[in-house]
Formats: structure tokens, sequence, C-alpha cells
């Protein structure tokens, strides 16, 4: 029988062979997943980070199209922070923005636990439920004008009728402009804080229902003690999300009123939109994005901050 003898100097060269092969297997396995991700990150770049790029550029100078650009520094944003217009645009912009992001988290939390269930009929009515999250805000904004139509004839109008009430100015009133823009953002967006806070139920121990109500437990103390400890990370996910799209509201806000009446329901974001395309002051309408990007970023680094605290203790 005949032994095989490796000297030492082939077993280094063997061993050099089998890291370069695992380095390279290791290398495609890397690469891969990138190629996947390439199309969505150029169209990433060309449209969302170049522009964002060139809007932060652009907020230093007087736009001046056929002329050209000139250097102004910091006076857009003294100029968007002290016009009185804007003061105002950020106190609708926060009434609106909390508002809005407090009524659907609650609204949202209602439905989901109504909707719990493995029930087929339950599937059926989180659909139906879910559709106003899915619909283009245009149309959402269209039929809420509808809804709110200032005469009898219009479908909120015609139920207050029947108690004796109204008709109710519910856009053309200053008083009652933003709080009706709030009652449609909360329809809009309740159903979506429904979708993500049922998939943090979908986590919770039964056990622990189970024996709250063997140890007489009451409801409310249930939902305290049991179910919002153990939907944690969904609510801070809803929490992190609202207070992005309450601060960027402006959909909703343009569709449904346009910012009136007289500058009622202008928020940041529709006043930024005003000056940049009806007075065509690029640079201005520039620097108050870039200031309420500034505030959004904060904004969702505190948040992500005051939960990962919550969550270490």
């Amino acid at each position: 029988m005949t032994a095989t003898v490796t000297t030492p100097a082939g077993r280094r060269a063997f061993s050099v062979l089998n890291k370069n092969a695992v380095k390279k297997v290791i290398s495609k396995k890397a690469v891969i997943p990138w190629l996947f991700l390439a199309p969505g990150l150029l169209l990433a770049l060309v449209f969302k980070f170049w522009p964002m790029a060139k809007g932060i550029r652009l907020s230093f100078f007087d736009v001046r199209p056929f002329l050209g650009d000139k250097w102004i520094g910091l006076d857009n944003y003294e100029r968007v922070l002290s016009d009185h217009r804007f003061q105002d645009a950020i106190g609708h912009t926060l009434i609106l923005g909390i508002g809005q992001s407090v009524g659907a988290i609650l609204l949202g939390f209602v439905l989901a636990l109504l909707l719990e269930g493995q029930a087929r009929s339950l599937k059926i009515v989180r659909t139906a439920v879910f559709l106003p999250a899915v619909t283009a805000t245009a149309i959402v904004g269209e039929l809420w004008r509808l809804m709110y139509y200032p005469t009898s004839d219009g479908l909120i109008n015609s139920g207050l009728h029947l108690f004796g009430l109204g008709p109710v100015q519910f856009l053309d009133n200053p008083n009652l402009a933003l709080w009706s823009t709030m009652a449609m953002s909360i329809w809009i967006w309740a159903p979506y804080n429904m979708v993500i806070i049922l998939a943090g139920l979908a986590g919770v121990d039964r056990t622990l229902y189970e024996a709250a109500a063997m140890d007489g437990v009451s409801l409310w103390q249930r939902l305290r003690y049991v179910t919002l400890p153990a939907i944690r990370p969904a609510l801070a996910i809803v929490i992190t999300l609202a207070t992005i799209r309450g601060l960027r509201v402006f959909t909703e806000v343009y569709v449904l009123t346009g910012g009136g009446p007289a500058g009622s329901t202008d928020v940041w974001m529709t006043r930024a939109y005003t000056l940049g395309f009806t007075r065509n002051d690029i640079g201005g309408a520039s620097a108050a994005s870039v200031v309420l990007l500034c505030v959004t970023l904060l904004l969702t680094v505190t948040v992500n901050y005051l939960r990962k605290r919550g969550e270490a203790r």
C-alpha cells in the first residue's frame, strides 16, 4: 500500500488556493445583492438625491433663469424664517400634524383591536377599511370636497339637516377649514396605522391574555400592561412615520383647500410651493424645503433615540 506524502510547501500552496477560492465565492455573494439593488439605487440617485443636492445648492442663490444665479448666502433662509406667512404656516403645520398623527394613531389602534382575528369575514372588512390608504389623495380630496359641500345637498350637511343643523361652511370658514382638513387626513392614515399595529398584535402571546383573564384583570389593565408593552416596536414605527408625515403634509391641504380661505390652512409645504411655482422664487422655496428637511431629520433622530432609550429600560 502506497502512502501519499504531502510536503509542507504543498500544504501551504493548497491552503492558499482554498483561501482564494473562498474569497472569490464570498465576493460574488457580496456583489449579487448590489446588482439587484442597482436599478432602485440609480432611480433614487437621479430622482431623489441629485434633486435634493441641487435644492440645497439653490437655497444659497438668487435664482435668475437666463441671467445666471447670484450667490446671496443665508439671505433666503433669513427671509423665509422672518416672513409672517411662513410663521403662521408653522403654527398650522404643527396643529394639523399633531392632530392628524394622534387621531390616526388612536383610530388605527381601535380599528386594529376590533378587526384582529383570523376569520374570513374580518379579512374582507380589513381590506375594505384599508382602501383609503391606497386610494390617490387627490381622489380622496375631491370626494371629501363633495361631502363638505356647503349646502344642504352635501352629504354631511344633509345629515346635519336631519337634526335641524347646518348648513355648515366646512371649507369656507377660516375657523373650521383646518379641522375639516384634519378629519380627512385622519380618515386616510388611520387604516395605514391599523395594518402596522395589527402586525404587532399578531406577535402578542395569547397565554398572557388567558392568565390575565383568570386573575380577573380588567380590559383596560390588559390593554395597558399586556397589549401596549407587547406592540411597543410597532407603535414606535407608527409614531416615527406619523411624525414625518405630519411635518410634510401637503397633498391633503392643496387638494382640499389650496391653503385657504385667507391662508387659514396654509402649511409649510404649501407656502414653499406657492413661493416656488407661483412667485417663481426658487431660491426661497429651496431654503424653505431645506429647513423642513433639517427639522424632519432632527425629529426622526429624536424619536428613534427616545424609542431605543425606552427599550433599554
